[in-house]
């Protein structure tokens, strides 16, 4: 007896290879998920620097102002009246301020004098010298030294005796040395090098520093 067959329709298959390459189209990879971990990461701190931790306008308006305060003083024969921040120093009222950058600023902690200056008369270390405290005094630096185009004694021992290389901290040295003359500290080379020991030169020209100094205060 013969049997019909009916034929039957196959089987519907899972589509395994289509839904694995949508996986691998949708799921992120490694090297995305960080890349996009990391720039999530730099827009946080980003916003947490730049936007979120700012005041508000309204509390930044109404913040303290900073402390300032009016000086007069004496600059190298000039009368400056200049109002600043009352932690300016000299040293940056000096650069800043009045133009006048002779002045070196080296260590800006008053241990190696590239920023030594006169304060009348006597040698002062100007990165650690208030500049609101110099009400009425007179400052003498580098650039005013010199009588016109008549070089300082001492700036003329320094071309003499080839006492600098770079040059950095020559100023503080010649206007250190210019007071230790003044002072009468320069009965000997051991001396001059006790009351100069407040000026570092990094070249290591002590020695001639030492022979200019004493040309100029007329030791030979």
């Amino acid at each position: 007896m013969l049997t019909e067959s009916v034929p039957q329709e196959p089987a519907p298959q899972e589509p395994v290879a289509d839904e694995t390459a949508a996986e691998s189209r949708t799921a992120p990879t490694r090297r995305t998920f960080l890349a996009t971990g990391t720039a999530v990461g730099t827009a946080v701190v980003a916003g947490g620097v730049l936007g979120t931790g700012l005041l508000p306008e309204a509390e930044a308006a109404a913040a303290p102002a900073v402390p300032a305060g009016r000086v007069t003083v004496t600059v190298n024969g000039t009368r400056h009246t200049v109002t600043v921040d009352n932690r300016t120093s000299l040293l940056d009222l000096l650069r800043e301020h009045l133009g006048l950058t002779g002045s070196k600023k080296g260590c800006d902690a008053g241990a190696c004098g590239a920023c030594t200056v006169l304060v009348d008369g006597r040698r002062q270390n100007a990165c650690l010298t208030l500049a609101v405290r110099l009400e009425g005094a007179e400052v003498t630096t580098i650039e005013g030294l010199a009588d016109g185009g008549q070089l300082h004694p001492l700036q003329q021992a320094f071309i003499d005796q080839d006492a600098f290389q770079c040059g950095y901290c020559t100023s503080g040295q010649i206007l250190s040395g210019v007071a230790c003359i003044k002072e009468g500290h320069t009965g000997s080379r051991e001396e001059i090098a006790e009351w100069m020991s407040g000026n570092i030169c990094r070249c290591g020209c002590y020695p001639k520093i030492v022979k200019a100094v004493q040309q100029t205060a007329g030791k030979k």
